[in-house]
């Protein structure tokens, strides 16, 4: 296996979808990374799974010897997981790929160990990791363990590894850090630490070792390193504010590290203040991009790379761990090119090699270290450097794009302003309305298609007349939740978004035109409802949106109006069933704006704009929403009911289990859980789906003859 000229790791998180792991660390190994480093994320997925699978998926690619690509667990703990039944475990994971199994020992967070009715005491914390090590080491070498119940025998192990596996220390207290100097393989640095900070913590890590007679040149010493790629600077600053995995992170720096840092404490405090509200728009706007800059890596992959390699020269991190903020194909094979990329940087003259030598050479003289390994590490003075701030990184250094970069980013942008996932709101009113044409015996092909394009041609236009007026208004902010950016970040100009809702407003009516040939002037009524009520959702002067009208509007418009007017562009006759089957279909249509607005109510009252659920509160908002979604079941029993629709059409019921994710998601946002209902509209959407299609299923199925 090939190996790049200077080590490089990548950390993940055990969440998702094990195949996704696995073949993320296939090609990490492929790419010539060191090592895959997985650690526990509570309540999520466990890591000793994820990393049993991975191992496996190594050895079943043939590699066989003790060197070569490693696999880590970063970090576990005596906590959750008792130190015999590591031992077992690490003896297992030895055997599978043997002799490239690494453990990482931490405490667990306190936090979560409370949630979990754990007992953590900090006095205790170290002692019992101590304790664990010497748990570990002594049960991998076959000895027997004294039982920790008077009167019963010894543990006597059965399992002794055949390759000694490393054991590192994952903590950041100084207590730990002098821990993992005295006795521990390694040290792992935890996500977020700045340059400065660390670098103070690998000092007390030299001296630690130093102390106790150690060499500190064999300690190996890694770290998370947070990581989020685009395709510039600025775009990649802009996302990291929203992630709430960020904010958390930003929200619990501690004071010293921040003070190394040269930021205060009461910033912290007020990005945590926000975070332990759910504010994660307002969060994320209170993070300055210094504060990014020092703790993460944003940027293109050269800029990953290039940050890397200063928390390798001037902090002394042997092992940089690019861990991805989004845990998502496209980070994980940009970080694998950033982290090739580092490999091949030079590495400038001084290094924290040469600040090991002088730990050692201190050390012999017989004088304090800390001074001259900083001095060695950086090439300076010996100044106090604890309190520097980080280098101004400015937005003058983000990549020039080419043409092909600016025509693909060009049409991203024109794909995320239209919002893909809300067509199911123009398309499934069309669908229905030409099921029952078809039932009818009455279809036509090319008005149905007519119809079909012009109902997604005006729900573009509307979708990108929206996105412009909420910018304008200061609706969308680089922070809100779930908002389109493209306008908000120059991907397209304000100018190009108008002539791209003017293309799809003006085929629409080109289309209307050939219905209005077809079927007579009733058309231009309809055609003139559903373009004017696109365009003014949100434009002057009505901009009904931002008064309250939104939700019943669209469900008169994409509801009654686009099912009984496709109906009627087909056959040229109007129909009571069309309006019937309406309702339930319109009803999810509004639930799809109501969730939107409920979600959003924060970001609207801030903008001062008046939405329903704005107007009514978040508690009627939360009931508003469960009424919808439920009436458009109600709505279709009662139908059939009554016979105004066939049986056939309760196979929609199927789509329950979508129904039941939304109201759980409602349930929980209702608690004030905002992150339940981050994603409430593209949930609602899939609903509407689901249960739109199956109605047109069921449409259809009744038209089929029956035989006894």
């Amino acid at each position: 296996m090939s190996s790049l000229a200077r080590p490089i790791g990548l950390g993940l998180a055990a969440r998702d979808d094990v195949g996704d792991v696995v073949s993320w660390a296939r090609q990490a190994r492929d790419a010539g990374l060191d090592s895959v480093w997985v650690h526990d994320s509570y309540f999520e997925r466990d890591a000793i799974t994820f990393v049993t699978a991975v191992a496996r998926a190594l050895e079943l690619d043939g590699e066989s010897g003790d060197a070569g690509f490693r696999v880590a667990l970063g970090a576990v703990n005596p906590n959750t997981r008792h130190p015999v039944v590591l031992a077992m475990t690490g003896s297992a994971l030895d055997e599978i790929l043997p002799g490239r199994i690494v453990m990482a020992m931490g405490t667990g967070l306190p936090l979560r160990l409370k949630q979990m009715g754990i007992p953590y005491a900090p006095d205790t914390a170290l002692e019992d990791v101590s304790k664990a090590i010497d748990t570990l080491r002594l049960l991998w070498r076959g000895e027997r363990l004294p039982s920790a119940t008077p009167g019963l025998p010894p543990i006597q192990p059965m399992f002794p590894p055949t390759h000694r596996i490393p054991i590192h220390v994952a903590a950041y207290r100084r207590e730990f850090v002098t821990l993992a100097g005295q006795k521990a393989d390694g040290y792992l640095s935890r996500p977020a630490e700045s340059i400065a900070s660390l670098r103070g913590i690998l000092e007390r890590l030299d001296q630690a070792a130093v102390a106790a007679g150690r060499d500190p040149g064999e300690i190996e010493r890694e770290g998370y390193l947070l990581s989020l790629v685009d395709s510039t600077r600025r775009e990649a600053l802009n996302r990291a504010k929203r992630e709430p995995f960020v904010i958390y992170m930003m929200s619990v720096l501690g004071d010293v590290s921040l003070k190394r840092a040269g930021f205060e404490p009461e910033l912290r405090d007020r990005i945590a203040v926000a975070w332990r509200a759910e504010d994660y728009h307002g969060a994320g706007a209170l993070i300055p991009d210094e504060l990014l800059d020092a703790y993460m890596l944003c940027g293109t992959r050269e800029d990953v790379a290039a940050r890397a390699l200063a928390f390798h020269t001037e902090a002394g991190l042997g092992l940089p761990l690019l861990q991805p903020v989004l845990q998502e194909d496209r980070q994980i094979n940009e970080l694998i090119a950033a982290a090739a990329l580092y490999a091949g940087l030079p590495e400038p003259a001084t290094s924290r090699a040469a600040a090991r030598i002088a730990s050692r050479i201190a050390a012999t003289a017989g004088v304090e270290p800390a001074a001259g390994i900083a001095a060695a590490a950086t090439g300076t003075p010996e100044t106090d450097q604890s309190t520097s701030a980080p280098a101004a990184v400015g937005l003058a250094d983000d990549r020039h794009l080419g043409l092909g970069d600016r025509a693909y980013r060009r049409v991203g942008a024109l794909w995320e302003i239209l919002r893909p996932f809300a067509y199911t709101a123009s398309v499934i009113p069309v669908l229905t309305g030409g099921a029952l044409a078809a039932v009818d015996h009455n279809f036509s092909w090319l008005p149905f298609v007519a119809a079909l394009l012009g109902g997604v041609l005006l729900h573009s236009g509307t979708n990108i007349v929206n996105e412009i007026y909420d910018v304008r208004k200061g609706i969308d902010t680089i922070t809100s939740p779930r908002a389109s950016h493209a306008v908000l970040k120059g991907r397209l100009t304000e100018r190009q978004a108008f002539v791209a809702a003017f293309v799809a407003f003006a085929l629409a009516v080109a289309i209307g035109v050939y219905l209005i040939v077809l079927r007579g002037p009733a058309i231009i009524g309809l055609g003139a409802a559903g373009l004017l009520g696109g365009y003014f959702y949100t434009a002057p002067p009505f901009e009904y949106k931002y008064r309250a009208l939104g939700v019943p509007l669209v469900f008169l418009l994409m509801g009654p109006l686009m099912v009984v007017g496709t109906f009627f562009a087909i056959t040229g006759t109007w129909s009571a069933t069309a309006l019937a089957a309406s309702v339930p279909v319109g009803l999810l249509v509004a639930a799809i704006l109501d969730g939107n607005e409920w979600r959003d109510i924060s970001e609207d009252s801030r903008a001062g704009i008046s939405t329903l659920s704005a107007r009514i509160g978040r508690e009627r908002a939360h009931y508003f929403y469960v009424a919808l979604v439920l009436g458009a079941y109600m709505a279709l029993g009662l139908t059939v009911a009554i016979g105004w629709l066939p049986p056939q059409t309760l196979i929609a019921i199927v789509s329950l289990p979508f129904l039941a994710q939304v109201i759980r998601s409602a349930e929980l946002g209702a608690t004030g859980q905002q992150r339940a209902i981050a994603m409430i509209d593209v949930q609602t959407a899939r609903l509407h789906l689901t249960f739109g299609s199956l109605l047109v299923a069921g449409i259809l199925l009744s038209a089929l003859p029956l035989h006894g």
